[in-house]
């Protein structure tokens, strides 16, 4: 989401619009106050809400990237609220792939707050339909992908060295482990491959513990979080990039993948198959089945024609979310709301 914001924002500023970005996760002020959970929070929570007062009186709409759980409720809801009280027109731009079960738990307000805004957004079909099941409707506006950023390295002879990557945090949905016994298995057949991770999160401690008990020290690397603006450079280096999550929306990780001419192996979890079309795009394995994951990434390590041929067909996939489609989309519906503030 923070990927997504990022980009937005520059082609926005780059359209001739004026964007004021009114961050959730801005530094601490002082630094130190981050090794402290609680206090942390509150810290960082009334600046942005004074951000917040102050930019909706400015905003001719305000574009709200919304997501589940506590997140939902610290920073979409607080915005939400203050947009009703300046008056100013809301478009909640939801990217949760858990949205289903968040919905089905969460107090009634929830459902009522996402009904009064001025639009809802999705990235993807598979959330729009969510959002039918509990009783809002909602338009899709893909992920943008900024193909000046991406192109896609020659494709190389890795012999028996290739470089996959998992492009996701470190974070219990997305599960790492997954991967990492699935890259095991591929080690057996490549005894020179290497797995990067890349991505920060709380479960870093236990993936590296998961890794030397496997034995996999000098072959698995954690990269930490890799700036938005370091990807191509990742990516250009890959051979396979494989996508374990148990929870799943439209992972930009993906698009920038196809973008990058690199084949994917993904799990099949909630909007995946709606972003990867099975054996054309990229490969689809079950939820939590690493030795199908294996399987998979072996076909593309080991069948040229078939890396050729998901690479050529996610390129194609990838230039569906440039910016130059999606940007009449974002246009149209900001100019929509405020033309509909303005009806008598």
């Amino acid at each position: 989401m923070a990927n997504q914001c990022e980009q937005l924002v520059r082609l926005l500023a780059a359209e001739g619009a004026h964007v004021e970005l009114v961050r959730t996760n801005a530094p601490y002020r002082p630094a130190w106050v981050e090794r402290l959970p609680l206090i942390r929070a509150g810290v960082r929570l009334m600046p942005y809400l004074l951000h917040l007062w102050q930019a909706a009186a400015r905003a001719g709409v305000m574009h709200i990237l919304a997501n589940s759980g506590w997140a939902w409720h610290l920073c979409a809801a607080p915005a939400m609220l203050v947009a009703r009280v300046r008056n100013t027109p809301v478009i909640i731009n939801y990217r949760g792939g858990n949205a289903d079960t968040f919905f089905a738990a969460a107090p009634r307000h929830v459902l009522r707050t996402l009904a009064r805004a001025s639009l809802r957004v999705t990235p993807s079909t598979f959330l729009r339909r969510v959002f039918s099941r509990h009783g809002l409707t909602a338009e899709v506006i893909p992920n943008i992908i900024d193909l000046s950023r991406f192109t896609p390295a020659p494709p190389r002879s890795f012999g028996d060295a290739p470089h996959l990557v998992v492009t996701r945090n470190l974070e219990p949905i997305y599960d790492m482990p997954t991967a990492i016994h699935a890259f095991a298995r591929i080690r057996q057949a490549f005894p020179q491959a290497r797995l990067t991770l890349a991505g920060s999160g709380p479960e870093l401690a236990r993936l590296q513990l998961l890794v030397a008990e496997i034995g996999l020290q000098g072959s698995v690397h954690f990269s930490g979080r890799v700036a938005n603006a370091d990807m191509p450079e990742l990516y250009s280096s890959a051979d396979c990039m494989l996508n374990p999550s148990t929870v799943d929306n439209m992972p930009i990780s993906i698009i920038e993948a196809f973008a990058s001419g690199v084949p994917v192996v993904s799990t099949c979890a909630g909007g995946i198959p709606d972003l990867v079309e099975p054996g054309v795009s990229g490969l689809l394995v079950p939820i939590g089945d690493h030795e199908a994951m294996a399987q998979e990434a072996l076909r593309v390590l080991q069948d040229a024609g078939l890396a050729m041929a998901l690479r050529q067909a996610g390129l194609a996939q990838a230039r569906h979310y440039a910016w130059p489609q999606v940007r009449r989309q974002w246009l149209d519906a900001y100019r929509r709301v405020v033309a509909a503030r303005r009806t008598p």
